[in-house]
């Protein structure tokens, strides 16, 4: 099935009957928000109301069938469901790391592991959660083309809003055209669900964007979460009340929570379950506030931390509190929370509420340390954090002591994360925090793009997709305090964004940068280098010709060699776009002759040197254009670089199919979509699928061929461009049309194609990956 809906983290108790009128209500209404306090559940409802939409609700409830298990602390079990993604962006999600072919075709997986251990790839699943997908499969969709989440909490304004809901379809659009313009036209014909999370800050922006798409795309169904309606007139508003606290499920909440971290023994001691019953009537059901009462089990007996909270409810309550009744309830449960956490905690608590997305343990230290926190005691006081469900750990650490290990990522629930904001604010902090997290992120963001050309590349892609949310608050404070840095910043970004997806962010926060950094420097120099490589992309050559003769001039006065090849690396591309190979050459080698050096010595020079050798193919030249491929090739290889192979790839494959050696093309056209894939770049996935296709026709297998054609047109309209790319592979195109057109047959052809076409993304791509059997 197409979509993704995130992970749950942690058993789903109750709300049978909250579920069934959901179930009703999208069955019916094109827009449905769920309203309600912070803290009492909507997020979890939304998750698996559209999971039960999108694959059934008999395979989600089986999937996720899972009882809570008793454990040592922190060993908590725990269901998961996640649908595949529709393109290979999500840098951090399994299909993009690399998940396996086979395992693409599973569209649930149920994870029945602790929260510190990894839930698995699609299709990793065992039990329950492998057979029902295939349940699933047959048992069809509402909505065919998937269920999508768009994370909203993360937005610090509206600015991001329409970038934050395309990414959340997998529109990846490198076209020129207004934001909301590509949205709803990759939107018109699809019937999808759209869960918007978080809204209740952004109501005036989200209100007209969601009525100008379900006008645009008849098949769309939009489910939102706020804290309140949207205000549209076909709105069907949902109030989600808090678990009834007198009721089973409030309690068996309560006991989930302790029995998961620290077995059942502190719930079988004497006065425990009246004491458990009490703290969920006081906190009166609300979800949230019940999670935090039950984090505080351990260190406590549950009687003592029910004899705790009464008093500070008790104080609470006198003391005029002007917040509606349950909102009340939930902050004197998080205030009672931070009371009883240490000063370094709650001075913890309060400075990682700058943090905009999931974080890691450095962003933590980054952030967080310094004064009374000293920046070892920063890990500790997080697990403490973390052990008392202030902070959720979102990703497990991963492969501890290889080469591809991961940290463990953090995040804080918005309700919470608000408090601890406030909190700073009071400290009188805000400011300083604020600009420590731009510095760290712009060193995020320096790192990854001094190791693009060798082996740390990847990580960097990662890094800098986990850290989009923090990356883009971080341009957004250098923008306001020192432009300068927000020049600096956008340019380090640009050859991750533009692969990932971000394309019009990173046109956007280029222009903003440069507009308000006009002083001829280094900084200005890179980010007009990135705005006419974004600008290339999308199309708008003129303007990219502009874009560029001011950056040759700027590198020029400024005398810097690698602001020069940085230049003639931006002429050569836009040559190469053109279909003026010859200017590209000329262009990359008057840079790179009287700068002799290794290509891997910089990004630059090996983007510059990448460039020569593209045009070396297109002119015709196969024989040196192939032994310069193989040479760079051996180096990518030997040390794990993957971009640079991923076109090296593609130049050799080219050069095979031109040369009569189709089964040899169709090798290197694997290896390239396996590196796009890894990376995330939809474009790349095209222009891959497209060459694969070519070479498959010629290799004889016609149906093969027509099928990953059509799948290469899809990621061409994801990407919001009919297909294109270098010139020279339009008469590749129009080859692999006519061998296997002629092979098939029209009608057989049209039918191959539009399964291509209409296929699950990665799942398509999987199979298109696979090796198989030469054919006869």
């Amino acid at each position: 099935m197409k979509g993704h809906i995130p992970h749950e983290t942690s058993s789903f108790v109750g709300r049978s009957a909250e579920l069934a009128r959901l179930d009703l209500a999208l069955a019916h209404h094109r827009l449905i928000t769920l309203t309600g306090p912070g803290g009492v559940g909507k997020t979890r409802l939304a998750q698996r109301a559209a999971a039960r939409a999108s694959v059934g609700q008999v395979a989600v409830d089986a999937a996720h069938a899972v009882p809570e298990q008793s454990g040592r602390a922190g060993e908590s079990r725990r269901t998961a469901l996640d649908v595949g993604h529709g393109a290979p962006r999500r840098i951090g999600s399994a299909a993009a790391a690399g998940a396996s072919a086979a395992g693409a075709d599973q569209a649930i997986a149920a994870d029945t592991g602790p929260d510190d251990a990894p839930a698995p790839a699609p299709g990793a699943g065992a039990g329950a959660g492998a057979g029902v997908a295939a349940d699933a499969e047959a048992a069809g969709s509402r909505f065919p083309d998937g269920t999508w989440w768009a994370d909203l909490a993360t937005l610090d304004g509206p600015h991001l809003l329409l970038a934050t809901v395309s990414d959340a379809v997998d529109l990846a659009d490198h076209s020129p055209r207004m934001p909301v313009e590509a949205l709803c036209a990759w939107l018109a014909d699809q019937r999808l669900l759209l869960v918007l999370d978080s809204c209740e800050h952004l109501t005036d922006a989200c209100a007209p964007l969601v009525e100008e798409l379900l006008a645009a795309a008849p098949g769309l169904t939009v489910l939102a979460t706020s804290r309140r309606p949207l205000g549209l007139a076909a709105e069907e508003s949902i109030d989600v009340e808090p678990l009834p606290p007198g009721g089973p499920d409030a309690l068996a909440l309560f006991d989930q929570r302790v029995a998961g971290r620290l077995g059942p023994g502190p719930l079988e001691e004497p006065g425990a379950r009246e004491a458990a019953e009490r703290i969920c009537h006081r906190l009166e059901g609300i979800p949230l506030a019940i999670e935090l009462a039950a984090a505080q089990v351990g260190p406590a007996p549950v009687a003592d931390v029910a004899d705790r909270l009464g008093p500070r409810f008790d104080v609470l309550s006198r003391a005029g509190f002007v917040w509606p009744h349950r909102h009340r309830t939930l902050r004197t449960a998080i205030g009672w929370s931070h009371e009883l956490c240490t000063p370094q905690e709650r001075l913890l608590w309060a400075r990682l509420s700058v943090l905009r997305g999931a974080f890691d343990l450095a962003a933590a230290e980054a952030v967080a340390a310094g004064g009374p926190l000293p920046a070892a005691d920063v890990a500790p006081t997080l697990d403490r954090l973390v052990a008392q469900s202030v902070v959720r750990v979102t990703a497990p650490a991963t492969g501890h002591g290889t080469a591809e290990a991961t940290g463990a990522r953090y995040r804080m629930l918005d309700t919470i994360r608000e408090y601890g904001d406030e909190r700073l604010h009071e400290l009188d902090e805000h400011a300083a925090v604020s600009r420590r997290h731009a510095e760290h992120f712009t060193g995020l963001a320096r790192w990854a793009d001094s190791h693009w050309s060798g082996h740390e590349q990847l990580r960097g892609y990662r890094l800098v997709e986990d850290s989009h949310a923090d990356l883009c608050a971080a341009l957004d404070h250098w923008l306001a305090h020192d432009p300068a840095r927000a020049a600096e910043l956008a340019g380090l970004l640009v050859y991750f964004w533009t692969c990932c997806g971000h394309l019009k962010e990173a046109r956007t926060y280029l222009e903003q940068a440069l507009a308000a950094h006009t002083e001829s420097d280094a900084a200005r120099t890179r980010a007009l280098t990135g705005l006419g490589a974004t600008v290339t992309l999308q199309g708008e050559y003129d303007l990219a010709a502009r874009i560029s003769d001011e950056v040759a001039t700027a590198a020029r006065e400024r005398g810097d060699t690698d602001d020069r090849i940085a230049a003639a690396c931006l002429t050569g591309l836009l040559g190469m776009l053109r279909g003026e190979p010859q200017k590209a050459l000329d262009a990359v080698r008057a840079a790179l002759g009287p700068a002799p050096g290794f290509a891997f010595d910089s990004p630059d020079r090996l983007r510059c040197t990448l460039v020569e050798v593209l045009s070396l193919t297109a002119l015709g030249h196969f024989d040196e254009g192939r032994a310069r491929s193989l040479e760079l090739r051996e180096h990518c290889v030997r040390t794990g670089e993957v971009w640079t192979r991923s076109y090296l790839d593609y130049q050799l494959s080219l050069v095979a199919l031109f040369s009569g050696a189709p089964a040899e093309a169709v090798g290197y056209a694997r290896t390239m979509l396996e590196s796009k894939r890894l990376i995330g770049d939809a474009f790349g996935v095209a222009l891959g699928l497209d060459l694969l296709a070519a070479a498959l026709a010629a290799e004889g297998r016609a149906e093969q061929a027509a099928s990953v054609y059509g799948t290469g047109g899809a990621y061409w309209r994801s990407v919001g461009h009919p297909q294109r790319g270098a010139p020279e592979l339009q008469l590749v195109r129009e080859r692999c049309e006519e061998t296997a057109r002629a092979a098939l047959g029209d009608q057989a052809y049209t039918a191959a194609y539009t399964r291509g076409s209409t296929a699950h993304g990665p799942t398509a791509l999987a199979a298109a990956l696979r090796q198989d059997p030469q054919p006869g």
